[in-house]
Order: C-alpha cells, then structure tokens, then sequence
C-alpha cells in the first residue's frame, strides 16, 4: 500500500476511534419515568392529550444539551378503571429502573393505585383527578398539580346561584368521582340557598336513564347536575332531550372534553356548564409557548383539558432528576419541598398533604360545539341565554 493511502487509512481509523470515544464521553445515561392515564376507553381523549403533553416535556428536556440525562416515558394505560390503575401501577413502581410517574386523571384508579405507590416508594405527580382524598392520605410518595373537587364545586355553586338558579336535580355514577363531586356540590349549594330537589346515583356504564329522567321531569327543576366523566352525561343529556326535558345541563371538570362535545350534536352540547382548575391554555402564563411547541411535534390529539397539567407534573419530575439524579427518595424529598416552581398552570407549590395551591377555578360554556371560557362567552355578555334564566 502506497504510503500516502496508508496514511489516509489510519486517518480515517483514528477519526472514527475519536468519535467513538467522544460519544462514549459524552452519551447521556437514560433515565425512565412513567406515564399513566386511560389511553383507552371512554375517556382517552384526556389520557391521549395527556400523554402528549407529558411526552412534550420529555422531548424537550432531551433536546436540551444542558440536561444531566436522556429520558425514556413508560406509557401505560389503566383504561381509567381501578382493577387495571393497581395493575399497571404496580408494574410501574415495581420497576426500579422507573424513578417517578405522571399519573391518573380518574378518581377511581388513583385510588386504586396510591397504596402501591406508597408500598414502593414511587413518587407520583396525579395531572388530573380531583378527588380530595387522594391526597389527604398523607402518602409522602403522592402529589397532585391539579385541584380538587372541593375546589371545583365551591365555585360551581357560587356560579351557578350568582346566575340566577334555585333548584337542582342530581345525576352522578356511583363511583367515588360520581359521589364525591355530588357530596361536594350538594354542601356548598346549600350554603348558598340553592335546593337539590332529588338525586339519583347510576353505575358508570348505565345505558336507560328513562326511570331517572321520567321523574326528573315531574319535578321539573331548572338545572340537572351530571356527576359523571363524558360518556355518562352524554346518555344523560340525549335522553333528556328524548323527554323533553328543557333543564340546563351542568358537569364537572369529567366533561369538559371533546368527548363530550364530539359525542352530542351541536344543538344538544350548546350551553352545556362546566368547571375546571386553571384557564385556557391562552390564558396560562406560558399557555402560548406550550400550544406553539405542541403544534409543532404534530401530535394526532389534541392537549384537551388536561393536557397542560399532565406537562406541569412531567416537567416537575425532570427537574427533580436533574437536580438530585435518578434516586427515588432523593427525588421524592425534592418534589415535596416544591415551592414556588414556574409550569405551564403557573407556579407551583406543594402543601404538607402534596397537595398543589391552585387558586384558580374557570367556568366554560359550550357554544358552537366548543367549549369556551365563560368570560369570553356570548352568554356572558348577553348575547344568549342559557335554559331556565328569563
């Protein structure tokens, strides 16, 4: 071989040999972090967006050439249902590879899954349920961004009376989001001189409320309350129609979805009431970044309501790894000293219980098949009129 060949060989040999050793330098160890929510079912649009928003994080963190780590998302689906939430819990904190997850937007499966968390040492940030008594536990390892129904249905009665409204019919399902939304709303309502004139519990999956409806007709009240995720109220707002039932339809935070909207015809969802922690992503303090950078990963769905706080809780995971590295009590002790942290739904602050201090609580109406901020409503500034309100 010809010298100047030669040379041009073992050239090319220590590149690649100096390249190979500046990767090997400079590769990023993996860290994993969980994903869970209902990425089928029902309720998927929430887990879908959610998942989206938390994967979001995740990409951007990776993109960074600051960050400590490489992060892979273990996405797993607990099809919001309690049996499958303690399963895939269980798979997830039982892994020690897996340092802390985003978890849950029904009540029902973070219920199901908290003891688990707990038994592992699993720090978990909840990016949707509200049930109170996720928190209230006083598992170390359970945290939560979004508020609860406490919050959500203080405000719902406060809104609702300030209205104009006096009485109520309740249809809630009999799972603890169904109950517990009704004990809440049934408590503040009566401090504000509103009346539940009768209430009916349903299982989540009940097809035929015409028994339930038949005699919320006779009682004939301005508002029926749905306490139930969308695929409920849906069954419940059809059939009211079929009735012909002229109440106003009030939800919780369960159908402020395009499930909700995409499920009922334009007519049927107009007017239609819900409540929900934060604002419009427009509205957040970083909403119009965090809507920029979405759009541009191209994700097939949309954030929906969740979306943002699913990001939040991600977000607040990786810094915690960055800060203290990929040691499950370490992290744990970080993310409970979390206080004043800038997210997507604004800063962030853990009580004793985990327990996010979220003042915020919006109302939105559906007009036009959307779901939009009351404020900035028709109905706000007159223009239309919900059902019931002269």
């Amino acid at each position: 071989m010809e010298a100047a060949s030669l040379r041009h060989v073992i050239g090319l040999s220590l590149l690649a040999l100096t390249m190979a050793v500046s990767s090997a330098v400079y590769a990023k160890p993996t860290v994993k972090v969980a994903f869970i929510g209902p990425l089928t079912g029902p309720v998927s649009s929430f887990g879908l967006g959610a998942r989206n928003s938390a994967d979001l994080a995740i990409r951007q963190y990776n993109e960074n050439p600051k960050s400590k780590y490489h992060y892979e998302m273990v996405a797993l689906d607990d099809e919001c249902k309690a049996n499958v939430s303690f399963q895939v819990a269980t798979q997830a904190a039982s892994d020690n590879s897996i340092i802390a997850g985003a978890t849950h937007v029904c009540s029902a499966a973070a219920m199901s899954a908290t003891s688990v968390y707990h038994r592992y040492g699993f720090p978990i940030i909840v990016w949707g349920a509200v049930l109170p008594e996720i928190t209230e536990q006083n598992y170390q390892e359970v945290h939560r961004v979004n508020a609860t129904m406490i919050d959500q249905e203080s405000r719902a009665a406060n809104f609702m009376t300030k209205l104009g409204y006096k009485t109520w019919v309740v249809i809630n399902d009999t799972t603890d989001y169904g109950k517990g939304h009704y004990k809440y709303f049934s408590e503040a309502l009566k401090k504000r001189g509103g009346k539940i004139l009768a209430d009916f519990g349903a299982p989540p999956n009940q097809q035929d409320f015409t028994a339930e409806l038949t005699k919320v007709k006779e009682l004939n009240p301005e508002v029926v309350f749905c306490g139930g995720q969308a695929d409920f109220c849906i069954r419940v707002r059809t059939q009211m129609a079929k009735l012909g039932i002229n109440a106003q339809m009030e939800g919780t935070s369960g159908i402020k979805s395009e499930a909700y909207t995409k499920g009922l015809s334009t007519q049927l969802a107009e007017g239609s009431i819900a409540f929900l922690g934060g604002a419009p992503l427009d509205k957040l303090p970083h909403g119009k970044e965090f809507s920029a950078a979405y759009k541009q990963q191209g994700y097939a769905q949309p954030p929906d309501a969740y979306g943002p706080f699913a990001n939040a809780a991600m977000t607040l995971i990786l810094r915690a790894i960055e800060k203290v590295g990929p040691n499950r009590k370490k992290v744990l002790a970080e993310l409970n000293g979390t206080k004043n942290v800038d997210t997507v739904v604004g800063k962030v602050t853990f009580d004793k219980h985990g327990q996010n201090m979220l003042p915020l609580m919006s109302a939105y109406v559906v007009q036009d098949g959307h779901w939009v901020l009351w404020e900035d409503s028709a109905y706000a500034k007159g223009q239309r009129k919900l059902k019931g309100l002269s």
